[in-house]
């Protein structure tokens, strides 16, 4: 463990080791309830457009957005969370440096990072992979919601705090089962709900993946 340990921070194993940290506490925080595991996630959608505009002219065209959007497509981004494929990018990436550099006795910082761009594009294809199982959760969890209980104009309470600009949960109660647990915003700007707090879901943003909610006290 020690001697693990010690090539782990080793410098040309910092850069994985510190991302594998990174994951391992965001991990940690949604244990804990404190972020939820959609927190940090790619808006995928954003990239449907024909093309981003900076001061009104197009920045990239049409062909550029439509290679972006099959490239993160390929790679399951967008099907599934951000986070989740992140995480199976960065453990492979950190095994796959620790032992390269051990066979190779390599300590220094610059040949590890050369070694890093044929590492990190054999940890991107193995989590295309590793998160199949994912997509197809994922994508059973999406059709059983479509089907299930529609929450828009239904009471709900914040499970996590949130306001326009900070993504949080709510749950719905329904009539059999388990209540819905729903990725929410606040409709106002200047709403700010706490956890449990009472709202009220008024509509759904295609385009972030939540509802949105706005305060409502039941009399």
């Amino acid at each position: 463990m020690t001697e693990l340990l010690h090539e782990a921070l080793l410098p040309p194993n910092l850069l994985p080791t510190g991302l594998l940290v990174f994951v391992l506490l965001y991990w940690l925080t949604v244990l804990v309830g404190v972020l939820d595991f959609r927190t940090i996630d790619l808006d995928t959608d954003h990239y449907m457009d024909t093309g981003h505009h900076v001061d009104g002219h197009h920045e990239v065209g049409n062909g550029g957005v439509a290679w972006l959007n099959q490239a993160l497509a390929f790679f399951n981004l967008g099907r599934v969370p951000l986070m989740i494929f992140l995480s199976f990018v960065v453990l492979p990436l950190w095994i796959g440096s620790i032992l390269l550099n051990y066979t190779l006795g390599n300590t220094a910082l610059v040949p590890g990072l050369l070694l890093l761009l044929p590492l990190l594009l054999g940890s991107l294809l193995a989590a295309k992979f590793l998160t199949l199982p994912f997509v197809h959760l994922f994508t059973a969890m999406q059709a059983g919601h479509d089907a299930g209980t529609q929450p828009l104009g239904k009471v709900c309470t914040v499970l996590l705090p949130t306001t326009a600009y900070r993504l949080g949960q709510a749950s719905v109660p329904v009539v059999t089962g388990s209540p819905l647990v729903l990725n929410v915003h606040a409709a106002s700007p200047t709403a700010n709900l706490s956890k449990g707090d009472t709202a009220l879901v008024i509509d759904y943003d295609a385009t972030r993946r939540c509802y949105l909610i706005e305060p409502y006290e039941i009399v």
